[in-house]
């Protein structure tokens, strides 16, 4: 009930604000409003190194004079200072150029249902419980390390329109990381594991993360260069989701208008192998990219972006929607819950179905063109022959081009990865070059 309440509170400010925006001559307005508070500790070799406690508040605010835009924003929830924030926007807009693809949302698209997606779970922990947790992580089979960290997170959030739209509600966040270093005569190696969900229940233990850390970090040791050649290319599903995120930004609105995309008029084409379904799943119960609508107020829906391989549609705000000519996808501030079926095959028949090959589990670097595709990044991960692991692999550079990687795409597995908003198993391309010695 107390949630409820505050929600309600943060409400009103921000419908107090759409009011003292009207009364300063605009003609429409939006806000935005969230309150978060959480702890973080981390350890390293059973000391405490930090103890932070986070508290703060935020409010946007944008108003609109015809087709004039002006924001400001605020963390001083005062109401003289929210008059201010709101004078200063309206300064602002009445000063900048016209751009008649701006303005709210289409009233008739805007979000009216709102379920109960449960995001939100509060975590008591006590700095003690969480100091514990964190020298647990690295009590598990590590006698050197970089530091575990506990983290817990809790935000409301409530945003509103002169449309009508005013809607707010609670999510939490909470993760456990251990980051651990490995030696081997001269040979050291450093790896990383976490786990997060919006429940502290289902966090992976902090044995178990710390063990995972570990076993990484050793398995990486005494690495080898390749030399240069071309083969496939497993991606390991913690790092497939880059793939997925590098499609998603050559089919988002602004790269589109800005024809800086590499699949510039590319809807109902064939992008992918006829086997790959790729769909957003908003409405997810308790996961971490679930929202009943998105950064606009506009509803969210579960909908096909791939089916049979063919780019069924692009992922649009309402700006980046009205200068295509087309209409909103409910995906300003981003795709949820982005999802690619998986074949039946775990990661074990991934790696036979790769047969000889890499088995890529880093990457380095930000060497992807989206107006080209061009791909190269670096790597590491291990040599595989015969479907089987056969030593470590650094110092590398994969390359490609991702019109070609994405329809080279031969099998996702099914070991799921769900620490994120994008949903993968291992993905497997075709071939790739490999530069190396």
């Amino acid at each position: 009930m107390q949630n409820q309440e505050e929600i309600n509170r943060l409400k009103n400010i921000v419908q107090d604000l759409l009011d003292e925006a009207k009364s300063q001559g605009a003609t429409a307005a939006e806000a935005g409003l969230s309150q978060e508070n959480g702890l973080s500790v981390s350890a390293r070799l059973g000391d405490v190194e930090t103890i932070e406690h986070h508290c703060g508040q935020g409010l946007g605010i944008t108003v609109y004079f015809g087709q004039h835009k002006g924001s400001s924003s605020t963390s001083d929830l005062s109401p003289a200072s929210i008059k201010e924030a709101v004078s200063a926007a309206c300064s602002i807009a009445r000063y900048t150029n016209e751009d008649k693809y701006s303005g709210l949302p289409e009233k008739e698209r805007l979000a009216t249902d709102f379920p109960d997606l449960d995001l939100n779970h509060p975590w008591d922990l006590s700095v003690d419980a969480a100091i514990e947790l964190a020298i647990e992580c690295e009590d598990a089979e590590i006698s050197n390390s970089e530091g575990a960290s506990v983290n817990t997170h809790q935000g409301i959030h409530v945003m509103g329109n002169s449309l009508g739209f005013l809607q707010g509600y609670q999510s939490t966040r909470h993760s456990l990381s251990c980051s651990v270093l490995a030696q081997r005569g001269e040979s050291m190696q450093r790896d990383y594991w976490y786990s997060v969900s919006r429940n502290a229940q289902n966090l992976e233990s902090a044995v178990s993360i710390g063990n995972k850390a570990a076993e990484r970090a050793l398995r990486r040791l005494e690495g080898r260069s390749l030399s240069t050649r071309q083969c496939p290319v497993l991606y390991s599903s913690e790092i497939a989701s880059g793939l997925l995120s590098s499609f998603i930004g050559a089919i988002s609105g602004g790269n589109l208008y800005r024809k800086s995309s590499f699949l510039l008029d590319a809807i109902d084409t064939q992008v992918f192998p006829e086997f790959i379904h790729i769909h957003e799943q908003p409405h997810l119960i308790g996961a971490l990219g679930s929202s009943a609508y998105d950064g606009e107020g506009v509803a969210t829906h579960a909908r096909d972006i791939v089916s049979d391989g063919i780019l069924r549609s692009y992922v649009l705000s309402t700006y980046s929607a009205r200068k295509l000519g087309l209409q909103s996808t409910g995906n300003a501030g981003g795709v949820r819950n982005l999802t690619i079926d998986p074949s039946d095959l775990d990661f074990q028949g991934m790696l036979k179905l790769l047969g000889t090959g890499l088995l890529v589990t880093e990457l380095m670097g930000q060497g992807i063109n989206i107006v080209t595709g061009d791909y190269s990044r670096g790597a590491a991960g291990f040599w595989v022959e015969n479907g089987e692991i056969q030593y470590p692999v650094e110092e590398i550079t994969i390359a490609g081009n991702l019109k070609d990687m994405l329809k080279n795409i031969v099998a996702v597995g099914n070991d799921i990865e769900y620490r994120g908003n994008v949903r993968t198993g291992s993905i497997l391309v075709e071939q790739m070059s490999i530069a190396g010695e």
